[in-house]
């Protein structure tokens, strides 16, 4: 499971075995979210809504970062 950051306790990952579309993960306590990177769409979420707010900030901002990640890791399997 590749943690791409961790920031303001949020951790943002995806797990070994992914599929498409892009996506991310992200847990802070037992709240969880998954995002589409392309689009910024949530597919799940349970977390509050200003937590997600601040998630969605967070993921805009490293959005290319996380993408690049994903195609990194991706590529070598």
């Amino acid at each position: 499971m590749p943690t791409l950051l961790i920031l303001d306790g949020f951790k943002f990952f995806f797990y070994a075995n992914e599929h498409e579309p892009k996506h991310i993960h992200v847990m802070k306590g037992g709240d969880f979210a998954k995002i589409e990177l392309e689009s910024l769409r949530v597919v799940h979420n349970d977390m509050k809504p200003k937590d997600l707010k601040k998630v969605l900030a967070i993921t805009t901002d490293h959005k290319v970062e996380f993408e690049r990640k994903w195609d990194d890791y991706f590529s070598q399997r």
